[in-house]
């Protein structure tokens, strides 16, 4: 493929999108970014406050179960205050609770503390899913929520990298670090950002009173896409749950787990742009059906794995499900919610991957010390066919995308643009 060719399908991914979607971009690339605490807080909890790993693994729930209580009721808030309110008050109380965690030293402070940036940090994912689908054209839906999800590995990527570097000087630094960008992300989102939520009158059949949480609860079709959203999402929080610890337990070292792992994160930053290239205009029914068996057999697959290079080559596996899988899965969301309730709608869905990350760590550290590594990954595989089959199932007659997105009026007189 000629230079030529790569930099024309470059141009044709990026361009169209409107300005408003690359400020919202630069504003997730930058929380990511600074995203140190994650990567270093067992370190910190364990080698400088010389907590026991039980406490590490007690702050790390409380953070997760934050995310959860936070899911739905920041999805209630960005249909009833907006999204752009909500985006601000959860990034502002990040920054802050996430300054607080690196001063206090009180085991049940920082428990507590540790809750509250679950709670504070989870809140503006339904906001940001909910503002990107009214400001993007649905045809463009499922280009522009691959381009985040490459954002955010991206800056995942670099923050992880970097976060070792400044645990070595001071984990203090790092907590503040990722406080001060957080306060740059609600910056950009304040200067650059209108608010995007449809008002009453852009929807004919809808207000913003039909959509309440009984609404989002008894659409069966999308507490369906939820629930095999859960079990994908079990899948894949097995990357950094049993892999570590099944390759240690067959005596490779951190190293080669984290040589394996490092797979997921380069494939994804240099492929999901032209996977999405590929994937945008097709079946979304089809692709679920296939990320899902993808990821399932992919760590499957990990059974037979005896080396670094065949754990590796199972990164490859189910990494290549997760690039088609999210943001086909986030586009379906959109696809399913009313207008007036993207934010419930959106919250939901950000509750199944919360929930995920609270069981999974349960479901495979019971299943690898009761029956071994090979259970963990067989389970996987029937995990991943359970959700192929419910997609197949539940997607036969999906309901048509609305003609035209809503476009923030506060910006109308820029162009779209390009983040060149």
């Amino acid at each position: 493929m000629s230079v030529a060719t790569l930099r024309r399908a470059a141009r044709e991914t990026v361009s169209g999108l409107p300005r408003e979607f690359w400020w919202l971009w630069t504003s997730t690339l930058v929380n990511r970014l600074g995203a140190f605490v994650a990567t270093f807080m067992a370190l910190y909890l364990t080698l400088d406050r010389g907590y026991s790993a039980s406490y590490a693994g007690l702050v790390a729930a409380l953070h997760g179960l934050g995310g959860v209580v936070s899911s739905l009721g920041a999805g209630v808030m960005a249909d009833r205050l907006g999204r752009r309110p909500t985006m601000l008050v959860a990034q502002v109380a990040t920054a802050f609770s996430v300054a607080l965690l690196g001063f206090v030293h009180d085991p049940a402070a920082i428990a507590a503390t540790a809750f509250l940036v679950g709670m504070a940090s989870n809140a503006s994912r339904p906001a940001v899913q909910a503002m990107m689908a009214d400001i993007v054209r649905p045809e463009d839906r499922v280009r522009a929520f691959s381009l985040n999800y490459w954002a955010i590995n991206l800056g995942f990527a670099v923050s992880s990298m970097a976060a070792g570097f400044i645990a070595e000087v001071s984990y203090l630094a790092g907590f503040l670090i990722e406080a001060g960008m957080t306060l740059v992300c609600a910056v950009v989102v304040f200067l650059k950002l209108p608010e995007s939520r449809p008002t009453p009158e852009s929807s004919a059949k809808e207000t913003r009173d039909d959509v309440g949480l009984r609404t989002v609860l008894r659409d069966g079709r999308f507490m369906g896409v939820v629930g095999l959203s859960f079990l994908v999402a079990l899948i894949f929080q097995q990357g950094a749950i049993g892999l570590p610890v099944a390759m240690g337990d067959a005596g490779f070292a951190p190293a080669d787990y984290g040589m394996a792992i490092a797979v997921n994160g380069v494939l994804i930053v240099a492929l999901q742009i032209p996977v999405t290239r590929f994937i945008e205009h097709r079946d979304p029914k089809r692709l679920l059906v296939v990320s899902s068996l993808l990821a399932g057999y992919g760590f499957g697959l990990t059974a037979l794995a005896g080396s670094v290079g065949v754990f590796a080559l199972t990164v490859c596996v189910w990494t290549l499900g997760e690039m088609v899988n999210a943001p086909t899965q986030t586009g379906l969301v959109v696809r399913l919610s009313p207008v007036q309730g993207r934010g419930r709608y959106q919250g939901m869905y950000t509750l199944s991957w919360s929930l995920a990350a609270l069981i999974a760590p349960l479901m495979s550290g019971l299943v690898i010390d009761r029956f071994g590594a090979e259970w963990l990954w067989g389970l996987c595989a029937v995990i991943g066919t359970v959700a192929a089959v419910g997609y197949a199932a539940l997607m036969r007659r999906l309901p048509q995308e609305e003609p035209v997105a809503v476009v923030p009026k506060a910006s109308a007189a820029e162009p779209e643009a390009s983040p060149a």
